[in-house]
């Protein structure tokens, strides 16, 4: 299967560890600490911190990112035969988001699927969309995926008193939504999606992070999230190597040169210490988790955007996520053909 074009979309200005620090009146070493501890810079936001209103919807945001890969890949609401769409915080239990934002780019007369899951949910909807492209019944997939968690947070409360695990479980997400269209079809310079890999290793574990539903005000105890960030520290890099090594294996890779590596964006310093990990000394990184956090269902198309264009014939990537809500680990692998 191809991938013909590649999307994505960020609500507002970025917003820095200053920016939050300054908004809930936290001190310079609390600052400090999450610069040292976390790693992320920033992140975008879908609510203002000032008001507290909801400035982009997770349907606003898809339909922008689908609009943009629909453009790069030259192709208009028209041609797109399914959608399939994944995301942790939908914006309404019911009508899906997906159906919202199929709506809003006039497809209609087709499947429009929706998946929940979190980090590793577009994974999920990309072997979904193989499945749905290679049984012939469809030529063209729009696929999506984001999450907008900034509702999961209040932006008046007294952040000195919220527990820190939910303090970082609120300091590592952005928000965002990124979008790609697979096809059948051979499209000129654009590469092949070869292998999805995704596999739940959370049976008797408990959760490494829990997002209660939906929010604050849902909540007897008025905590929207819990995030045990030291087990998922540790974890990360462990699962990511298991996950790796499946792609290369199942692929028949591992003793030829893998040129990218798409590696998981839980935080800054998780990202870096899941690449030392790895030891791919001559294998180039992408990631874009410093700048714009983790992004949850978006993350890959967000690298994608970043990869396609340095592609040349014969290059290889593979994408690895980590999902630490149940422990979920995932993988996908792109090549250009030669």
């Amino acid at each position: 299967m191809y991938v013909h074009g590649v999307g994505t979309a960020l609500p507002g200005p970025p917003v820095t560890n200053e920016d939050i620090a300054a908004h809930y009146g936290m001190p310079t070493v609390w600052r400090q600490w999450v610069d040292e501890f976390i790693g992320t810079r920033s992140r975008h936001l879908a609510v203002d911190l000032a008001s507290g209103k909801v400035t982009h919807t997770l349907t606003d945001l898809g339909e922008s990112a689908a609009r943009g890969a629909l453009a790069d890949a030259g192709l208009t609401a028209g041609d797109v035969d399914v959608v399939v769409m994944s995301s942790a915080t939908p914006d309404h239990l019911a009508p899906a988001t997906g159906s919202r934002v199929a709506a809003r780019l006039g497809i209609t007369g087709v499947p429009v699927f929706q998946l929940q899951s979190g980090c590793t949910g577009a994974v999920q909807a990309l072997e979904v969309t193989l499945d749905l492209l290679g049984s012939g019944a469809y030529r063209t997939a729009l696929v999506i995926g984001g999450d907008t968690s900034a509702k999961h947070t209040s932006p008046d409360v007294d952040a000195a008193s919220v527990p820190l695990e939910v303090q970082v479980n609120g300091l590592i997400f952005g928000d965002g939504v990124g979008a790609a269209v697979l096809g059948t079809n051979p499209a000129a310079g654009r590469p092949v999606l070869r292998h999805v890999h995704t596999r739940l290793v959370g049976t008797g574990r408990e959760p490494g992070q829990t997002v209660y539903w939906f929010g604050r005000a849902s909540t007897a105890d008025g905590v929207p999230a819990a995030e045990d960030y030291k087990t998922i520290e540790n974890a990360a890099a462990p699962m990511a190597a298991d996950a790796l090594k499946h792609m290369l294996h199942a692929l028949d890779w591992e003793g030829g040169r893998l040129h990218y590596l798409l590696p998981p964006q839980l935080s800054s310093r998780m990202t870096s210490r899941t690449l030392d990990h790895l030891g791919l000394t001559d294998t180039e990184a992408i990631s874009r988790v410093t700048e714009i956090g983790n992004t949850g269902n978006a993350i890959p198309y967000f690298q994608l955007e970043l990869l396609l264009p340095r592609l040349r014939p014969g290059d290889r990537a593979v994408g690895v996520s980590i999902e630490a809500s149940k422990w979920i680990r995932s993988g996908y692998a792109v090549e250009q053909p030669a």
